[in-house]
Parts: structure tokens; sequence; C-alpha cells
């Protein structure tokens, strides 16, 4: 039998994904290994992997590993809060800073005071925030909103992102420096899907908890269930995983669980490359020189009716419009598709009017 390992975090945390998950593929352990060795250091982490893959767990697990393992573990989702609030979350505000600030309020920084402070969706951090994040690292220092005394600060930063932020540096959308400042180790988290001998045991484990949570007796997975678990390309990752396992157990009359309580879709599920490391240059294909072609018309046309103005913009809607029709109005899979995070995607579909902005 393979070697199976269990990592545990803080039993605060909402999700079960993010309290104890077991590893048995040989590239979970491999990352588990890669994991102690850095753990013990200060240096910054970037956690780079598919939504659902996992990622929270990783950055507990490197804090649990760490000489910071009694200090507060943070986690902090960059893509939560809107542009007027980051700064105030992030840094802290004092009393008067702005309405509403009707006292002094320390920020995630100042409350992770000596431990680990854990960005996920990093890439969704504006750029002006990322400057004033840039100089916290450097400087160990913050400053509160409304204030001009700093605050010195031990913290360490680990981030993560399901986008590949090198093409966030080249379309501008995110700072070199900040990426090289955020990514002294890195950390790539692989999909389900390439990590196939944990499928079983991470479903075995979801059983375990749900069943305990629900009251319920002992319950098996039948033949045919696991086959058909270990055939899905689940495209959700973990996540989907734990929600298929949970509506199983909800659903099932019997002592085990059979193919006909797992509710998945078709099992020709279209993989979508998972975020990589490292990542030579693609060579060009004749769609991407069509598409050029097609962009010089509409320069051309442009030129010619002296009315460029707004025609970048509505490329990139058409662009987000086209993925998102693609993938089937899947938001997720389509963000996945242009390596860009969900919030971007949601909030530029709903500027050009494809979705209702309460959905």
């Amino acid at each position: 039998m393979p070697e199976r390992r269990s990592l545990h975090a803080s039993p605060t945390s909402a999700s079960l994904r993010a309290t104890a998950q077991v590893f048995a593929d040989p590239r979970s352990l491999a990352l588990l290994e890669r994991i102690q060795l850095i753990a013990p250091s200060d240096a910054s982490v970037l956690i780079v992997g598919e939504t659902g893959t996992g990622k929270e767990l990783v950055a507990r697990h490197v804090h649990h590993l760490s000489h910071r393992r009694d200090a507060p573990f943070v986690a902090v989702n960059c893509g939560a809060f809107s542009e007027s609030l980051v700064e105030s979350e992030l840094f802290g505000h004092e009393r008067g800073a702005f309405t509403g600030a009707l006292s002094a309020k320390p920020g995630w920084f100042e409350a992770a005071q000596g431990g680990t402070l854990f960005l996920d969706e990093i890439g969704d951090l504006p750029l002006p925030m990322q400057v004033k994040l840039l100089r916290v690292l450097q400087e160990r220092e913050i400053v509160r909103l409304g204030s001009r005394t700093s605050i010195p600060v031990d913290v360490r930063v680990v981030a993560a992102t399901n986008v590949h932020l090198r093409d966030a540096v080249a379309a501008g959308r995110f700072r070199e420096d900040l990426y090289y400042r955020l990514n002294v180790v890195q950390l790539a988290v692989p999909a389900l899907r390439e990590r196939p001998g944990d499928i079983l045991p991470l479903a075995q484990h979801f059983m375990r908890t749900y069943r305990e949570r629900l009251g319920y007796g002992a319950r098996e997975l039948d033949e045919a269930a696991q086959r058909k678990l270990s055939a899905y390309g689940w495209p959700g990752n973990i996540r989907e995983l734990e929600n298929v396992v949970h509506h199983a157990l909800l659903v099932c009359r019997r002592d085990s669980l059979s193919e006909a309580d797992l509710h998945l879709p078709s099992l020709d599920v279209p993989c979508v490359r998972s975020i990589e490391p490292e990542r030579e240059p693609e060579p060009v294909t004749s769609a991407e020189h069509a598409l050029e072609a097609v962009l010089r018309a509409l320069f051309r046309e442009g030129e010619d009716k002296d009315e460029n103005g707004g025609l970048f913009e509505r490329i990139e809607n058409m662009v987000m419009r086209v993925a998102f029709d693609y993938s089937r109005r899947n938001q997720v899979q389509a963000a996945r598709l242009l390596g860009i995070s969900r919030n971007v995607l949601r909030a530029r579909l709903i500027r050009a009017g494809q979705i209702d902005a309460l959905r």
C-alpha cells in the first residue's frame, strides 16, 4: 500500500479541507517533503494551484512546521475587500481616518504579529496596495490609515494564487518587484486529477468526518463507486470531491455508497491545464496568427473612422464574453482559461451586462 500521511491544521477553520487531509499520491508526498525543507525558515512563500486544491492547508502546514507555530495564523482573502477597504483591513486605521471609523482598529498584519499572514488570491490585490505591501515586506513596519507613526511587525507572509502571476506582471496587473519578493519559495499544489492516488483516501476521509457530523453508522464505498470516483476529472478539485461525498451520504439509504449515490456530471470532463511553477513560452499557433490579423483589421478600421477610443476595453470584454460562453457560463472555468481570478472576471461581466450583479 502507498504511504499515507495526514496534515492537521487549526481546529478553528471553517472548512474540512483546511483542517485535515490525507495525502497518499507520490506527487503529494513530494510536496510534503518540500514543505518540511522550507518551513523552518522565514522566507516568503508563494503557493500556486487551481481553486479548491488545498492551498490554505499547505500554508497552515508551513506555519505548523515553523518556529512561529505557537503564534497566530491569520488567513485573508485579498479578493474579498473593495479597493477602498483593503488598506484598512491589512494595515488598520486610526479613529476618524474615514467616515465610520469611530475607533482605532488594528489590521491583519498586527493581528498576525509573531506568526504567519496568509494572503489568498494575491493576484486580486489592487496595484496601489501592491506598492504598500512591497514596502511593508521591505521595511518590516506598517502605518495605520490616518496615522504617521510606523509600527514594527514581525510576520511571515505566505501568499497564494490560482492565476499565473508572470502573465499578470507582463500585462501590467501585478508588480514585478512584488512578485519576486513573494516568490522566494514557490510551492505548486497539483490539481486532484494529477494526483489520482489521493482521490479515494480523501473520499474516505470526508466520509468518516461527515458520518460523525450526521450521526450515521458505518458507510463504505462499493467497487463501482470507487471506480467512478477514480475515473472522474475533478475540475473543482478537492472542494468538489468533498461536496460529492457529502451529498452521497445524505441520499444513501444503505450500508455502502453505490455508483448511483454519486452525483457527478458526465465523465467526459475537459481537463484544464493546472498552474505550474515554471512555464516555457508556447509556440504561436495558426489561431493566434488569425487573431493577430483580426486585430490589425480592427486597428485599421478605427484609424479610417478616427474612433479608436475604447477599443482595448471592447476587445477585453469580447474575450471575456467568449470565454464565458465557451465555458458554458461557468465563471470558474472561464477565469481559469483566461488565467485571471473569478472576481476579476465577474466584475467585468457585470460591467458588460453579461450577468446580474446579484448572482
